[in-house]
């Protein structure tokens, strides 16, 4: 079966580990989203596998032969940057062309694959016109489809929304979803944006400190994250992470309750808070609150109907079939 396999995969720059070692598998059509932090190690872990880092132990499998040693090129893979990198004063199709007639391959195919993969990305009447001419989305449609015709193994991505603004990030991950399904073709996206990796991923990887703190299904991370870590950075927005004399109540030294797990009413409810910050939505009210039995504030989800004032009273009742135990270490406490 093809795959991608690493084995003991490390990273140090000088004296600092920046990836532990790690064991993971990508299987073929898989798409995989490396999510965490900033300085988590998701982009300096895909570099390790496009052979743009070199590892500084371990083994890097590719369909079942040793890559560790071999050049980026040699790989099979194709990287989509960031920032586009398109030759300016190419046209679009010379842009995606370029890197097939750096390998050599024969003008026909050459244009076969370069309209094959225009016509996948909406660009067929964009292909006479240069970067310049072009919105950030096509900009990164165009570096997309620089990476299709080369056929790879995989795709990686690295952060490749980044710099375009919100209503074209929209749009750019259902391109990418919707061409993850029509290739069917192997998908490495890092993002900081967890939002991004719920969407999109089959699996999400979700990092820290160079370690896979928990991977699985999205679903998986969002109902049963292994620890507060997790928990707090799945979602949005986070879940509520609570401690205090309540939490313990509970049976936990911190409780974990989503913002839509709550009924939220005016009148009477297990844990009244005072009102502070609102952010009406349109569909959903989140209502940011103090509450007297938690240090920490809590956010709940309520109907776009509610109206409430800056320090009013409001009663909140969580359900107790969504809620989350962690112990003291921050880890899950299953029953």
């Amino acid at each position: 079966m093809k795959q991608i396999e690493l084995k003991q995969i490390s990273k140090y720059f000088g004296d600092v580990e920046v990836i532990k070692p790690l064991d993971l598998i990508i299987n073929e059509g898989e798409f995989v989203v490396f999510v965490g932090p900033s300085g988590c190690g998701k982009s300096t872990l895909l570099r390790l596998i496009a052979g743009l880092e070199d590892i500084s132990s371990g083994q890097i499998l590719i369909n079942g032969k040793d890559a560790t040693k071999l050049a980026p090129a040699a790989r099979g893979l194709a990287m989509v940057f960031q920032s586009y990198a398109l030759y300016p004063h190419m046209t679009v199709r010379k842009n995606i062309e370029f890197p097939l007639k750096m390998a050599g391959v024969q003008k026909n195919e050459r244009v076969r694959r370069v309209e094959e993969a225009a016509k996948a990305l909406n660009l067929s009447e964009y292909l006479d016109r240069r970067p310049g001419q072009l919105s950030g989305g096509q900009r990164q449609r165009v570096a997309i489809g620089r990476a299709i015709v080369r056929e790879p193994t995989a795709f990686l991505f690295d952060e490749p929304l980044s710099n375009l603004d919100a209503a074209l990030r929209v749009g750019m991950r259902l391109e990418i979803s919707e061409l993850h399904k029509r290739l069917n073709s192997t998908m490495i996206y890092v993002t900081h944006d967890q939002v991004e990796a719920m969407t999109l991923a089959d699996t999400i990887i979700v990092l820290r400190s160079g370690i896979i703190e928990q991977l699985g299904n999205p679903l998986d991370l969002y109902h049963k994250p292994k620890n507060t870590f997790v928990a707090g950075f799945i979602g949005s927005p986070k879940m509520n992470l609570l401690s205090g004399k309540e939490a313990a109540n509970y049976g936990a030294e911190i409780i974990g309750i989503r913002p839509e797990h709550f009924t939220v009413k005016k009148q009477s409810g297990l844990w009244e808070g005072i009102v502070g910050v609102t952010e009406k939505l349109g569909s959903d009210t989140f209502v940011h609150l103090s509450c007297p039995f938690f240090p920490e504030p809590i956010t709940v989800r309520a109907e776009s109907s509610l109206s409430v004032q800056y320090g009013e009273k409001l009663y909140i009742t969580p359900n107790k079939n969504n809620l989350h135990k962690f112990d003291a270490q921050g880890l899950r406490i299953d029953e």
